[in-house]
């Protein structure tokens, strides 16, 4: 192999995966291959802990290519321990719930924290998000929409992307500033209201919460604050209503390429760029000397 290879945010070089394939060639389980990885190759977050979920996905998908070979997974079952992307709706979906947002009762985030959440999260997501579950990779935060009258729906937040004209061009970043600033972004990557509920201004009223939430959620989990959110809206499936209803701003659109569309052949679906910015000040944070 030849160059670097990127993977969860990262780039690998060759004599970088040469150390991959022997640290997963010679320890026995992928958790203790993912904690080497991070140890070996100075993988690590902003507060000095290791990168190991995202080593683990990145271990995931260098195997799917065929660069590495990994160990049996521990709990390996029908679907070699994999979880599925997407799950079958149940037979029965509960009432439907339209009506004014004030009938729903008090709104409560509630962080997934426990392993009855985290069942509980996939499969709302695996059933009734588009996009379907699949991990995240990196600092993360997952929250269920809890009501007085039961869930309403989902959220996730994770790592931003790694390139995004739009909005790199509203921040003002060159590619070095980017590199060193890009963990203050965090991306909105699932967004789920349940399909039988059908409440006005609902959306919203979620986007809003985990605004005034997500800030002090990271920092307790990871040690810093993000100053700014994105998310990306397929233009051919969604208009962005409820973003716009909640302030986000629309800086553009992606040319729906991606990372591997070398040949310019836009395979990807077209999306609208949003930016939702927790502090006044981003674009200075953002762009702040190095």
């Amino acid at each position: 192999m030849t160059g670097t290879l990127r993977y969860c945010g990262r780039d690998f070089s060759a004599s970088e995966m040469e150390v991959v394939r022997a640290l997963a060639a010679s320890l026995p389980t992928r958790r203790a291959i993912a904690d080497a990885v991070c140890d070996e190759l100075g993988w690590r977050r902003v507060d000095g802990r290791r990168k190991d979920m995202s080593a683990r996905v990145a271990l995931l998908r260098m195997a799917d290519d065929g660069l590495v070979t990994l160990p049996a997974p521990r709990n390996a079952n029908n679907r070699n321990g994999r979880i599925p992307r997407h799950e079958e709706a149940p037979a029965e979906l509960p009432l439907a719930m339209p009506g004014p947002l004030h009938d729903l009762g008090q709104l409560e985030l509630v962080a997934v924290a426990t392993a009855a959440h985290k069942r509980r999260w996939r499969s709302l997501v695996a059933t009734h998000h588009y996009l379907g579950y699949v991990p995240f990779a990196g600092a993360q935060m997952r929250y269920l929409v809890e009501t007085e009258v039961g869930t309403v729906g989902a959220l996730g937040f994770a790592s931003s992307a790694w390139k995004c004209a739009p909005r790199d061009a509203h921040i003002g970043w060159d590619a070095a500033t980017r590199q060193a600033r890009l963990h203050l972004v965090v991306g909105n990557a699932r967004f789920l209201i349940l399909p039988h509920v059908k409440v006005a201004n609902l959306a919203s009223a979620i986007l809003g919460s985990a605004a005034r939430r997500l800030q002090s959620d990271w920092m307790a989990a990871y040690g810093y604050r993000p100053v700014l959110l994105e998310t990306f809206v397929e233009t051919d499936r969604f208009a962005g209503t409820s973003y716009r209803a909640a302030n986000w701003l629309h800086v553009g659109r992606t040319q729906g390429r991606g990372k591997l569309d070398t040949n310019h052949e836009r395979a990807l679906p077209v999306k609208d760029v949003y930016l939702y910015p927790l502090q006044r000040n981003y674009r200075r944070v953002l762009t702040a000397p190095l």
